[in-house]
């Protein structure tokens, strides 16, 4: 078997852009994949031009092989970028060798360790209106869902004091756990926003309210940042969504500074690499939270993934994909609230109607520019 193109399909998703990686053989098999980053798509399609070079004439069946070739090829190891490229091309090579064996992927993996993958879901961000914000919290709860998460909350002309952010989440996180009760479990992200000062003090004084996990509380390009905040805090903590390597994990790991692992298969350079992140955290009894705002295609590869390894908490599901686009996907992961459901679909289990989405382009969304009061520029 040999690889004979790559082709590029970019869907709209919510105003946004899915990026997904045709990878297609001799044997008319082909496999899907999913670029993890969206916010710089063309410099990811440059890079996957790249790749595409690297790999066709290859032998798709030999993952670690070209996984080795592509990330360490252009001499300077892959970064975020080139990782996300990466990414999409090793998920679709796993697809096309569990197509070609007619077997699941988690079978490629070590087969399942469990029967199903706990899942939680986005309450979203009309925080503004507090009544309503809870409202749609037990909404959620009615519809079956365990784990809900939601953001820290910044001010609706996207400026972000974060003193009023601070304030604004910890009474917010308050009054959601006292509208759930105790058995509902809650999810705080603070997207990077904050710095030391208030993202201690954050995780203190919800400390009591009980968080499954706060996630990201600082920015990511520090990791040794959180020796400070593990020291400081009892809350569980969360981070990862931003690496794409298991060099970039590694201090967070062998320090035992988190104690969920955001891994973001369609980021994190695919499911080869992946799997020796979950490998490495197992052994510090650090759990998988798989991050996943993305389409069907990585929520196939997380939910393959999840049901292989043992150290598992929990698979994030933001949304399913407008009807018109999801009608493109005739097979894909079945998500019910709380749960993600295996079958025994070859491969990913995912299935694409190529010729229809082809006829689709789409562009990705800037994300909001947010400042400070004096107008300096913060993270989002």
């Amino acid at each position: 078997m040999k690889i004979t193109g790559l082709e590029v399909l970019t869907l709209p998703d919510h105003g946004d852009s899915m990026m997904l990686v045709v990878v297609d053989t001799d044997e008319g098999i082909h496999g899907l994949g999913e670029v993890g980053i969206r916010s710089r798509q063309r410099a990811v399609a440059g890079g996957l031009e790249h790749l595409a070079e690297l790999i066709v004439g290859e032998d798709p069946r030999r993952i670690e092989h070209l996984w080795q070739v592509m990330f360490r090829r252009g001499f300077f190891p892959a970064d975020r970028i080139i990782g996300a490229a990466i990414a999409a091309v090793d998920v679709a090579l796993w697809d096309i060798r569990g197509k070609a064996l007619g077997v699941p992927v988690h079978d490629l993996l070590g087969g399942r360790v469990r029967d199903w993958v706990p899942a939680y879901v986005h309450v979203g961000d009309d925080y503004h209106d507090r009544e309503r914000f809870l409202d749609r919290c037990r909404e959620l709860v009615a519809e079956g869902w365990r784990h809900v998460r939601f953001s820290a909350p910044h001010d609706v002309d996207d400026i972000l004091d974060a003193r009023r952010c601070l304030r604004d989440s910890v009474s917010l996180f308050h009054a959601v756990r006292d509208a759930l009760g105790d058995e509902i479990e809650l999810i705080l992200d603070v997207h990077t926003r904050l710095d030391p000062p208030e993202a201690v003090t954050l995780c203190r004084e919800i400390e009591a309210a009980r968080p499954y996990f706060v996630e990201d509380p600082l920015r990511s390009e520090n990791p040794e940042s959180y020796r400070m905040l593990r020291a400081r805090t009892g809350v569980p903590l969360a981070a990862g969504e931003q690496y794409g390597s298991k060099w970039e994990f590694r201090t967070l790991i062998e320090e035992e500074l988190i104690d969920y692992a955001r891994v973001d298969i369609g980021v994190a350079a695919g499911l080869t690499e992946a799997k020796k992140i979950a490998a490495m955290a197992e052994t510090h009894h650090i759990k998988l939270a798989t991050h996943n705002p993305l389409g069907p295609v990585t929520a196939a590869s997380s939910l393959q993934l999840n049901l292989a390894c043992p150290n598992v908490a929990i698979q994030e599901h933001q949304t399913d994909p407008e009807p018109a686009i999801a009608a493109l996907f005739p097979t894909r992961p079945a998500i019910s609230p709380g749960r993600v459901t295996p079958t025994d679909a070859p491969g990913l289990g995912v299935t694409l109607d190529r010729d229809a989405a082809r006829a689709y382009r789409a562009t990705t969304t800037e994300r909001p520019h947010l400042r400070t009061r004096d107008g300096a520029f913060t993270n989002w």
